[in-house]
């Protein structure tokens, strides 16, 4: 066994050793231990290289926190993550790990020559560096950057595993297993509710796990932890480990990422690698517990250097001692207790060296009582070794002086600053903090959602004070809830509890301007960094933070941030409330892509909706294409025909006699109330009041800004209720705008809004036999140019089944689209192609739908327009109500701008070879002008022979309207080609085609 293992301590299993990988060379760990326990437990401290100056970096803490080793895992193809934690990392047998951000070794890394060189890479000096001269930036500076930029390296085969998510609703959902959440949970189980305890460690116990000198209720700490646990799970409480509460939302939901196969060594069958869940809580308890500050001061980074409750951790949780030969820096008693433990374990603590003049004579007896020197009112002010510290320079303080130095032989030092509350979830409600001077740290105050606070995350120390806090606040929740909670009382014994002071930095005999004294382990942020963006004009802590880079990166400030606040408000000469705290955002910890993205992979990438007639495409041999969301038949290709021989012929088809189209996924909404005619005047670009009951219009939505959102036909089926379509990728974009402006705009308003896009099933019908086939089918309407003209719409029946018919043309035939109940649609459908044998009925799909509507010069939104066209810029002034009071987009076409001369146009294109144009294909005036050429337009839709005789372009073309006839060119990679500009419809201009 390793001299770095101490037998009987730890909760690790040294009967089952564990074999890994770490840089290709073979370690040993035992069952139960991170890869950072097991490499300390081999004596291997350097494990990554810092960001910037490439420095030796060994962990600094024992969780989620921990900024320097950082490293890639393995276990096979595709199974590569970098940037893991190797503090929380799980080893088993045959995992394969490896240190990052190094080249060619991690012992001999080139790139530390940027340390040397450190004066050169001061605060922001890559906005100072890179901005001259202006050639190099693209040759230069960016390669630069992006070849320096990330720690480890993006993985680059397809990951095997899959992900989850679920949804979960609970009483109660405590975040931390620690003794306040252990408390919590008991008191509301007690009361019969639904409590969910969560911990992202792999056990319950928090502090717990750490402290086995603690004695609860008569019980050693582990003994009564076991037996707690056992009494939660009788009592109904699910107890999630490896589970981290990730971010917290409005209206009490949680998002949690639970990982289930990390820790294995033998993936099981069809098990999700992570989960993700959404969790709705009655009331939240976060019991996060808090977070050891590091020391200021220089080379406080060096392997070796670490967090005194972290080499707490590592000793008494996973059984191994940091370093024989330790020496103990603080300002807080915690520290002393550290101490204590490892001089228990067998360790020489050389010093114990504190910055305070005076602490409790407890604390000193318990020290001369193991022979640990002690240097009270000492500052560190510098460490020594290449890859491991060996040595620390301390020197006395005396009434603000730093006296003469002296050098400790050591190899590890243990420090600590006090401890932070851990707030990132709490921040997250967009909770208040409250500045707490004898703390010297934030603490919660108030928060809009349903949640409390408990145990060391309000700034409660020790043990019996977070057992009692917990019990209260769960007792809160209890009675937030409606439920009565007994007290429960806890009986502590042996606790440790203490105070301490906080330091910005720690007094130093260097000069301030060469001290690497490290805030931001991982971006290699010093505090004269934060000196010098005070001084460079940087007044506000988000522009601190963004300038250094303190606390940005992936420990997102856990470590770093109460530091550099008291670094930044001393340099601005304000108190810390006054420069404030930086943003905490989710997630909490680094989360996986594929836990967000859950089942969305693949041919699951996007949910797929399907209509009701899909099956019967698939049957009838459609070739599909992915809208929006829905899967939608693309063209019915016969035996042996192309794509452009089916949609030549469903054109024709449909031209000459009858073809039948799927329609059903149209966005359809709703539109009902007194109100509904004033909020549709408001809304689209037509007018609404004179259009009378059961007669449609081409509807034009415009946004703000005077630009073409969306269309489709809009039909009065009463005087207080219009079904209205949209394009099949907008439903959701319009429905959600109408309901902003509903909500915020007009609340005066009487109306309701209703998605019924999945309520109807819509099949039509064009063709000159159109009206032939559809007519014996109808009751309640006859089909005539005098009873039921083209833009009519009613409610009647077609074939049996309850519709809203609606004569309408999206081809410039003869048209109809009937709407059924959706259950309705596939007999709706397989009636009307029985009935429509006789006339040779040939069922069409998007692309021929496509061809169509472009010979007769319809637009399609997103296609013909780009998010810049005018209503007036696609030659449909007409549909822009000029005597209309106000409507969306009103003020924004009078801007100078959006009426201005030379603006892009929608026309026609006719090749002058009658070759097909490329859509996206750049368009220009002249040819022969010099490289760069000056782009004029581009084509928005072209098609190849449909039913003109020869391929039609839509384009949208600087000054189009005005250029009728003109000659445009095309530059394509082999030629170029020359068009004229012509109208946008090529089909029956007279709409002659369109009555029965």
């Amino acid at each position: 066994m390793s001299q770095y293992r101490v037998s009987g301590r730890g909760r690790v299993d040294t009967s089952r050793p564990v074999s890994f990988t770490f840089d290709g060379k073979t370690f040993t760990g035992a069952q139960g231990d991170t890869v950072a326990s097991a490499l300390l437990a081999n004596g291997v401290h350097l494990m990554g290289r810092s960001f910037k100056y490439h420095r030796p970096r060994g962990p600094v803490a024992a969780g989620s926190e921990e900024p320097n080793a950082l490293i890639g895992t393995r276990r096979g193809a595709g199974r590569f993550e970098p940037n893991t934690r190797a503090t929380v990392q799980e080893i088993w047998d045959g995992l394969q790990t490896n240190s990052q951000n190094k080249y060619p070794s991690l012992k001999f890394d080139v790139g530390a020559v940027n340390d040397a060189a450190y004066m050169l890479f001061s605060a922001g000096f890559y906005y100072k560096t890179f901005m001259w001269p202006r050639s190099f930036w693209d040759k230069v500076y960016e390669p630069f950057i992006r070849g320096a930029a990330g720690l480890g390296v993006s993985p680059t085969e397809e990951d095997p595993d899959h992900y989850a998510s679920r949804n979960m609703h609970c009483d109660v959902l405590i975040v931390g297993a620690g003794p306040s959440g252990l408390a919590a949970a008991r008191a509301a189980a007690v009361e019969g509710l639904k409590v969910v305890l969560v911990d992202e460690s792999p056990e319950a116990g928090g502090t717990l796990l750490s402290e086995p000198q603690v004695k609860i209720d008569g019980k050693p700490a582990w003994d009564w932890l076991a037996a707690e646990v056992e009494a939660l799970k009788a009592l109904g409480v699910k107890i999630m480990t490896r589970t981290t509460a990730i971010a917290y939302y409005h209206q009490n939901m949680v998002g949690l990422c639970e990982k289930l196969t990390d820790h294995l060594a033998t993936l099981p069958a069809d098990t999700p690698r992570e989960r993700l869940w959404r969790v709705r809580a009655g009331q939240v308890v976060l019991a996060q517990g808090a977070l050891e500050k590091p020391l200021v001061f220089h080379g406080n980074d060096r392997p070796g250097v670490m967090l005194a409750g972290s080499a707490q951790t590592y000793l008494n949780r996973y059984g191994v001692l940091v370093g024989t030969r330790p020496v103990v820096v603080t300002s807080h008693d915690s520290a002393w207790y550290a101490a204590f433990d490892l001089a228990d374990a067998g360790a020489k603590v050389q010093a114990i060296v504190d910055i305070r003049e005076g602490v409790h004579e407890a604390l000193l007896t318990e020290a001369r009582a193991r022979g640990i020197p002690v240097k009270l009112s000492h500052t560190a002010t510098a460490t020594s070794g290449r890859l491991r510290v060996s040595k620390i320079r301390v020197n006395p303080v005396r009434g603000g002086q730093v006296g003469s130095g002296t050098e400790i032989d050591c190899d590890a030092v243990l420090m600590s600053g006090g401890w932070t509350p851990s707030l990132h979830l709490f921040s997250h409600t967009k909770g208040s903090l409250a500045w707490n001077d004898d703390l010297t740290t934030f603490l919660p105050e108030k928060t809009p959602e349903d949640c409390v606070i408990a145990g060391a995350s309000r700034g409660l120390w020790g043990v019996e004070a977070a057992l009692r806090d917990g019990a209260e606040k769960g007792r809160e929740v209890v009675a937030a809830l409606g439920k009565s909670g007994a007290s429960v009382a806890y009986a502590v014994a042996d606790d440790r509890t203490g105070t301490g002071v906080s330091m910005k930095e720690l007094p130093t005999d260097r000069s301030p301007g060469k001290a690497k004294a490290f805030v931001d382990y991982q971006n290699d942020v010093t505090a004269k960094d934060l000196r010098l963006a005070v001084r460079e004009g940087m007044r506000s802590i988000e522009h601190v933070k963004r300038y250094t880079t303190n606390g940005m990166a992936t420990d997102q400030g856990k470590m770093s941030n109460i530091n550099g606040l008291n670094i930044a408000s001393d340099a601005l000469g304000k108190k810390q409330p006054q420069v404030g705290l930086t943003t905490f955002r989710p997630p909490y910890t680094p989360t996986t892509f594929g836990a967000f993205a859950g089942y969305h992979r693949g041919s699951h990438f996007e949910v797929t909706r399907k209509t009701r007639i899909d099956e019967w495409a698939a049957q009838h041999g459609a070739a599909f294409e992915p809208v929006g969301q829905w899967r939608r038949a693309w063209y019915f290709p016969k035996a042996g025909e192309s794509m452009d021989d089916a949609v030549r012929r469903e054109c024709a088809a449909t031209r000459e006699s009858l073809g039948i189209f799927d329609a059903s996924t149209l966005g359809k909404i709703e539109v009902v109330g007194p109100d509904a005619v004033e909020f549709m005047n408001r809304m689209y670009t037509n007018p609404w009041t004179k259009l009378g009951v059961g007669r449609c219009r081409y509807g034009l939505l415009c946004g703000d800004d005077g630009f073409i959102r969306d269309d489709g036909v809009i039909g009065r089926m009463g005087q207080d209720r219009f079904h209205v379509t949209t394009t099949t990728g907008g439903a959701a974009r319009v429905l959600n705008m109408m309901e902003d402006y509903l909500q915020t705009e007009w609340p005066d308003l009487n109306v309701w809004l209703t998605s019924t896009t999945e309520q109807w099933a819509t099949v039509a019908l064009n063709g000159p036999n159109a009206a032939k086939l559809l007519a014996p089918l109808v009751e309640g309407v006859e089909l005539t140019e005098e009873a039921f003209p083209h833009m009519s719409c009613v409610e009647c029946t077609v074939a049996g089944m309850p519709a809203r018919l609606f004569r309408v043309s999206f081809t410039g035939e003869i048209g109809f689209e009937v709407n059924v109940p959706a259950p309705m649609g596939r007999q709706l459908w397989e009636t009307l192609w029985d009935a429509g044998q006789q006339y040779g009925i040939t069922p069409y799909g998007t692309e021929t739908m496509h061809v169509l509507r472009a010979e007769k010069g319809y637009i399609i939104v997103g296609q013909d327009t780009d998010g810049t066209v005018t209503p007036f810029d696609a030659g449909m002034g007409w549909a822009v109500g000029k005597a209309k009071p106000d409507f969306v987009g009103k003020r924004g076409l009078a801007r100078p701008d959006l009426v201005a001369k030379g603006r892009k146009q929608l026309v026609g294109l006719l090749s002058e070879d009658g070759s097909k144009l490329e859509e996206g294909a750049q368009i220009v005036f002249d040819p022969k002008q010099p490289i760069p050429m000056k782009m004029v337009g581009h084509v928005t839709s072209s098609y190849d022979v449909g039913t003109t005789g020869r391929p039609i372009a839509l384009a949208l073309v600087e000054g189009g309207h005005d250029r009728l006839g003109e000659i445009v060119h095309i530059p394509m990679p082999d030629r170029t080609i020359a068009a004229k500009i012509t109208g946008t419809v090529f089909f029956d201009p007279e709409n002659a085609r369109l009555k029965i």
